[in-house]
Order: C-alpha cells, then structure tokens, then sequence
C-alpha cells in the first residue's frame, strides 16, 4: 500500500476508535437496541440511511409548520385588525347619528321653551293686567283681549 493510503487508514482507525471510546456510544452499544444493531449490521445500515434521507424531509416540514404558524399569527394580527377598524367606524357612525339626533331633539326642546315661555308670560301679563283692570274698574270701559271670543261676540254686533 502507499503511504498516503496508510496515514488515511491512521486517521480512520483513530475516528473509530474516538467514537468507539466516547462514553454516549458505550451506554447505546450496550443497550439491547444497540446489541441488536451490533448483531445485525444490514439493520443498522438501513435505520443510519432511513434517518439521513428522512432528516432533509422532516426539516422541511418543521419550516413548514413554522413558517405556517407565523403566517397564521400575522393573519389574526391583520384580521382583529380589520374587525377592530370596521367596529371603530360603526361606532363613529352611530355616535355621529346620536350627536345629530341629539342636536335636532335639543334645538325642539329649545323651541318648545321658548314658545311655552313666550305664552306663559303673555298668558300672565294679560292675566295680570285684566286683574288691573278689575281693580281699577275701567273693565268696561276697555275692550277684551282677543282670546276671549265668547265677551267680544256680544259687544261687537
């Protein structure tokens, strides 16, 4: 044999035996699975190959599922987002609705007031001036307010 030859022989001799001395591989050896797979070399070598082929697969679905679950989050983040914007722009609508339903019920209830005031305070001042009148006793001499229909009919005929 060459002498490259050799050295590279060396060097694997001295890989097998550093893997043969490491204290994980005595425990796995000594194990009844690595018993077995001592005994059965053609097993080992197919279980070695099952798992070297099957590690690229199995990677690639562990990216899979993560990459999936990401997308799947950044989904919920942008859906709760548009769920959250469409309920904000409902409630604008609706409280925009109340604040013009609320000015439109404020601005008859101001009129209200106003006219009811109005016709108290003439109501009161035509009260308050007939009762001058009646005190005065110039009653007769005057003629009645023009809500009372019923007096001004017999006077005016």
């Amino acid at each position: 044999m060459s002498k490259e030859m050799q050295e590279l022989q060396k060097q694997w001799r001295s890989m097998v035996q550093s893997i043969h001395s490491n204290s994980d591989v005595v425990a796995f050896m000594n194990s009844r699975v690595g018993q077995y797979l001592g005994d059965h070399p053609f097993v080992a070598l197919s279980v070695l190959m099952f798992i070297a082929v099957s590690a690229i697969p199995v990677a690639f679905f562990l990216i899979f599922v993560v990459t999936t679950a990401v997308m799947a989050c950044i989904g919920v983040i942008i859906m709760e987002g548009v769920v959250i914007a469409t309920g904000g722009i409902a409630l604008l609508c609706v409280l925009c609705g109340l604040g013009a339903l609320s000015l439109g019920v404020s601005g008859v209830l101001s009129v209200c007031y106003v006219v009811l005031s109005t016709l108290v305070n003439y109501w009161y001042a035509s009260g308050g001036q007939i009762r001058k009148e009646e005190v005065n006793g110039s009653l007769a001499q005057k003629s009645p307010p023009v809500l009372d229909l019923s007096a001004n009919n017999g006077k005016n005929e």
